[in-house]
């Protein structure tokens, strides 16, 4: 199996259960600031095939402990339904303008289906950083309501790179370790349904939690799996 995390330390190879891990990893960050607690699974997957090219959000039930800012790409018309929907930034040529000049004042963003063709001067800015509004995902479309709120209030969004690997955050260290459990079960679940019907062995591999700064701790596969008798056990 390719390393989860090539550069960095891994305190245990004997994989954990899951809520061992978890603690562990809160045992282990030392920084002087909240670290983010990350998720690293290695998939059987082919993502240089684009019928195993897995991408996909999940609301995570605790939130992930960020401010999330909220950008709305939308007509004058609409701005105040994205505001009262709780938008942190709604227009549409004066955003596209700062983007293009350097200037991102938002986390993530959300664009109406007439706005789409507008933002494609400044999609190779947006789209390296993982910004560009993609209806796949839920974020082009005039319902601002619950995309919004989704936004704000703990959605993820995850991909495999070009190992077949995913990473993600699930929360912060200064959450408890049932919380932070709660958030990965809820990945786990979403991820368990985007299995492709071309991937065939073994879907998930190998299973890592890390914070921000600490050690990596290998977590029994079987722990975090949804088909497995022993999930969440």
């Amino acid at each position: 199996l390719l390393n989860v995390y090539p550069t960095r330390s891994f305190a245990a190879k004997t994989a954990t259960s899951l809520l061992d891990a978890i603690n562990s990893v809160k045992d282990s960050a030392k920084a002087n600031f909240d670290e983010t607690v990350e998720i690293a699974l290695n998939l059987g997957v082919d993502p240089r095939k684009q019928n195993q090219n897995i991408r996909s959000t999940v609301v995570l039930p605790h939130g992930t402990g960020k401010k999330v800012r909220v950008a709305v790409f939308a007509s004058y018309e609409e701005a105040p339904k994205a505001l009262a929907a709780g938008a942190d930034l709604v227009g549409s040529e004066d955003i596209i303008s700062d983007v293009a000049k350097g200037t991102i004042n938002f986390d993530r963003c959300v664009a109406t289906p007439s706005m789409m063709p507008k933002l494609g001067k400044i999609a190779r800015i947006l789209g390296p950083r993982g910004l560009m509004p993609n209806p796949k995902l839920g974020t082009v479309t005039n319902d601002f309501d619950k995309i919004v709120k989704e936004l704000k209030g703990g959605q993820v969004q995850f991909r495999t790179d070009k190992k077949g690997i995913i990473h993600a955050g699930v929360g912060k260290v200064s959450f408890s370790a049932e919380d932070l459990k709660e958030n990965i079960r809820s990945l786990m679940v979403v991820l368990s349904k985007l299995k492709p019907e071309a991937s065939k062995g073994t879907y998930i591999q190998a299973v890592h939690v890390c914070s921000t700064m600490g050690p990596s701790f290998k977590v029994e596969v079987s722990n975090v799996d949804p088909s497995s008798p022993r999930f969440m056990l």
